[in-house]
């Protein structure tokens, strides 16, 4: 259970993307890796570990081998949840009594996951300094907020169906009206800063819930954010894990935004890979057609969670290519390219997964469900190498608390780490040598 409480740990102490990739960082710099800006220059030494973040809420690290990088083994996934962001001029006055804020959602959540919970506010702050402005990341951990139902007595209808309203329904109650103002001096006390030093705020809720093992047997895990930090932490600790590659460059990449279509700076959907990329190319004095064989001979892991047979619902899914928690680590297929699951990158995992005796199982939405998309073929519009969709079946994604397999942890770990103890060259189009 080492991998669980590691995991429940990382989850407790990551409330937004931010502080995930903050918690990834420390997590590299204790493993030696060394720090790098895009706004510096890079001097790489073959067989050291380096990363890179972006807007502080996207990491990619790589390690070098101390031989060619004719290839990349490249993990990646994403560090936001569905969430509330909280808007700016929050406090709302009701009749004089009550302070709520003013939030709106972030990415696609289940709405009545959140009510009568525990919540507070974590994020980033932008603040003044004599040479400018400075982004500080903060947490108020402490019980802070809820949002509370209407009473059965005044909504009989709540149990036959009910649409919630995004600016009626989803307001957080504060306090009593005596504290108004009480959010600013409350995110200015937790920056350090006077009020008003704050120039900008990325703030959001999240639910005060800790990770626990639960079932019968111990078999299951429960807590929020499982979708996606779960195969982030997995990512990271394979990484660190891995041998020092002899050839080839390991990755990790770890992006925001992921819930809202990757399309930021920061996201899948922009040059981050491509540019980091083409740095390490040009740091290690690679002609262009080095690094076009080297691309070519790569391979990734898009690691997002997927959809477990729900235990009320079974109709829900499709009934061959179904996921069971605790089954093992799952491929995740599509033939609109929805996931990027080919019969290359398939055989590919495949065998490692086989090599190494770790059980997989195969994920397909049924028929008429489109489903959904992910990290892999956004990120492939701009850095075309073979790709496959992984995740771990996991119940209620996308609630505020979520639970998924507690020996599945352990497979994917070990599958990672395979996969970035693998060694790929490429023989022809369609041919491929496994060490």
């Amino acid at each position: 259970m080492s991998n669980v409480q590691g995991l429940f740990d990382f989850i407790d102490a990551s409330p937004t993307a931010f502080h995930a990739v903050a918690n990834i960082c420390s997590e590299l710099e204790a493993a030696g890796f060394d720090r790098l800006e895009e706004g510096s220059s890079w001097a790489l030494v073959p067989g050291r570990g380096y990363f890179v973040t972006r807007n502080m809420s996207s990491v990619i690290a790589f390690r070098l081998p101390e031989g060619r990088a004719d290839s990349y083994r490249i993990i990646a996934a994403h560090s936001d949840s569905p969430t509330f962001k909280i808007k700016e001029n929050a406090e709302l006055s009701v009749r004089g009594k009550y302070v709520k804020l003013n939030v709106e959602r972030y990415g696609g959540m289940l709405f009545s996951t959140w009510f009568d919970r525990p919540l507070s506010v974590a994020g980033r702050v932008v603040v003044r300094t004599e040479r400018g402005i400075e982004a500080r990341l903060i947490d108020i951990d402490r019980d802070m907020l809820v949002i509370p139902n209407v009473a059965i007595h005044m909504n009989r209808e709540i149990n036959d169906g009910f649409k919630y309203n995004a600016q009626t329904d989803l307001m957080p109650l504060m306090g009593s009206d005596a504290v108004k103002d009480g959010f600013k001096n409350a995110v200015a006390e937790a920056a350090g800063v006077c009020e008003d030093d704050i120039l900008g705020c990325d703030l959001y809720l999240y639910p005060r819930i800790k990770g626990r093992v639960i079932g019968a047997a111990d078999e299951y895990v429960l807590s929020p954010r499982l979708d996606d930090l779960e195969c982030a932490w997995s990512g990271l600790a394979a990484f660190k894990a891995a041998d020092a590659p002899a050839n080839g460059v390991n990755m990790l990449c770890v992006f925001d935004n992921e819930e809202v279509g990757s399309g930021t700076k920061q996201g899948a959907d922009s040059t981050f890979l491509y540019d980091v990329l083409d740095r390490i190319s040009i740091a290690l004095g690679q002609t262009g057609d080095e690094k076009y064989r080297a691309l070519a001979a790569s391979f990734m892991l898009s690691a997002d969670n997927a959809h477990a047979v729900h235990p009320n619902h079974p109709e829900k899914t499709d009934e061959t290519n179904c996921t069971f928690m605790n089954e093992g680590v799952v491929i995740k297929f599509n033939a609109n390219q929805r996931y990027t699951t080919d019969a290359v990158s398939s055989a590919f995992f495949h065998r490692i997964l086989k090599d190494n005796g770790i059980p997989c199982q195969h994920f397909a939405n049924r028929s008429d469900s489109p489903g959904g998309s992910t990290l892999g073929n956004i990120s492939g519009s701009h850095v075309s190498i073979n790709t496959l969709d992984i995740g771990l079946a996991q119940l209620a994604m996308h609630s505020a608390c979520e639970t998924a397999g507690a020996r599945d942890l352990d497979y994917m770990v070990n599958a990672m780490t395979a996969f970035y103890n693998t060694r790929v060259s490429i023989l022809r189009d369609g041919e491929y040598r496994m060490e």
